[in-house]
């Protein structure tokens, strides 16, 4: 037999291997031609506490037929002798769990990790879920269930559950997991045309807008669940500053473009950027201060959109990148803090450092600068480029590296010879 007949042999082999394994997954019954009855019954003989199991009051359906449903008995590449990992055994099933073209799928499920919210044989609740309602959600969402509990005014629809509405795996219609679009699902329950609605709402015709713009919809310590930080026009019920009147042809058009919108009350504020060398590029764009804080309300300070790693991970998706990678975490970008060394609107330094130079900055939190041994500062050039002076960036990468302390060579000898050349060997 030459080796092309061997090679079709083997391939021939494999396939009915393959299509066996499929079989055996598909219906494990017959393949080891268990006795009648004997499905579940010769199984509890040794996993007697099982029984205990049995008698919950929600069962998982296979569990009532047969443990070889999802189980081998003799041997298995998975643990608990498992007929192949979770996720294929439960689609096998449960093949509807995530919709087609879904716009966000719960990362449990994503991740095939079924069992973080249902147990697969039995449970007292419905769904075998692990944990009832709010309880299962919170073991996961834990801050979003300490501030729910503390808040002042609470959303109705949020302490009847999470499920009025969120989908618990997958959402073809919205984002986080939300039945419909905020807008369609808010006005399901808030009727827009109401006289009460519309005088809240300074009669601005608000029916299309995105909802979560200015409400927190888990509740919030400001009346109308307003987010608790809120753009003082708003509070103030002043809408149209910055809007033309509710009684124009075009209500929500805003009367001037980018930052000249806010310079009516933050003049004094832009006086002092535009007084600096270098400008965030966002606030000259056409959106400007809207590219980063919202213009109505906010759960964070400042009225930021995001969180800063969020935030500024919009346009710099690679500093964010490189950090997790780093083998040294820079604590100032591990944990968020972006303007720890970075004005958000402008500086006169490079990079947007808040102080005067690289030396500076990095000696605001690092006092090696008072004992360092190197020869660093504007006097002292570096070897690898006369036009540069030697800094703290000169030998470390703020935003983290491959390498220990934020080296961006792999040892400290590689980093030392770029400069002293007389040493490399």
């Amino acid at each position: 037999m030459n080796l092309y007949h061997r090679i079709v042999v083997c391939s021939g082999v494999l396939i009915v291997l393959a299509l066996s394994s499929f079989a055996i997954a598909q219906d494990n019954t017959k393949v080891f031609k268990l006795k009648p009855g004997a499905y579940v019954d010769i199984c509890l003989k040794c996993h007697t506490a099982f029984k205990e199991k049995l008698k919950k009051a929600f069962i998982h359906t296979p569990v009532k037929k047969e443990c070889t449903g999802c189980h081998n008995p003799h041997t298995s590449s998975h643990g608990k002798l498992l007929a192949g990992d979770v996720k294929t055994i439960c689609t096998k099933c449960h093949q509807s769990v995530i919709p087609v073209n879904a716009l966000s799928v719960h990362k449990p499920v994503a991740d095939g990790d079924c069992m973080k919210c249902h147990d697969p044989h039995s449970a007292a609740n419905k769904d075998n879920l692990i944990l009832p309602g709010k309880a299962l959600c919170f073991s996961c969402h834990k801050s979003m269930g300490e501030t729910i509990a503390k808040v002042k005014y609470k959303h109705n629809p949020v302490e009847k559950g999470c499920f009025t509405c969120h989908l618990v795996h997958a959402s073809s219609k919205g984002e986080f997991l939300l039945k419909e679009k905020t807008n369609v699902l808010c006005v399901g329950c808030h009727k827009t045309d109401s006289p009460i609605f519309q005088k809240q709402h300074m009669n601005y015709p608000v029916a299309n807008a995105n909802c979560t713009g200015c409400h927190d919809p888990h509740g919030s310590d400001m009346p109308g669940i307003l987010y608790n930080n809120v753009h003082s026009p708003v509070a103030s019920r002043m809408c149209n500053q910055c809007h033309d009147e509710s009684t124009s042809p075009n209500p929500l058009k805003i009367k001037k473009e980018g930052y000249e919108l806010c310079r009516g009350c933050h003049n004094k504020m832009l006086v002092g950027v535009f007084d600096k060398n270098q400008i965030h590029w966002p606030l000259l764009s056409k959106r400007g201060c809207l590219s980063c804080h919202s213009p109505h309300a906010a759960p964070r300070k400042g009225l930021l959109k995001a969180d800063q790693i969020t935030l500024c991970g919009k346009c710099h998706a690679d500093t964010i990148e490189r950090q997790i990678k780093s083998v040294t975490k820079h604590e100032p970008v591990m944990s968020g803090k972006c303007t720890s060394c970075h004005d958000p609107h402008s500086s006169s330094s490079q990079y947007l450092f808040k102080e005067p130079t690289i030396i500076d900055q990095c000696g605001k939190c690092h006092d090696w600068m008072t004992h360092s041994t190197h020869p660093i500062g504007n006097k002292v050039r570096d070897p690898r480029n006369k036009n540069l002076s030697l800094q703290c960036l000169s030998c470390h990468r703020a935003h983290g590296s491959e390498y220990k302390d934020m080296f961006p060579f792999p040892s400290t000898t590689d980093l030392c010879i770029e400069c002293h050349e007389k040493f490399r060997r």
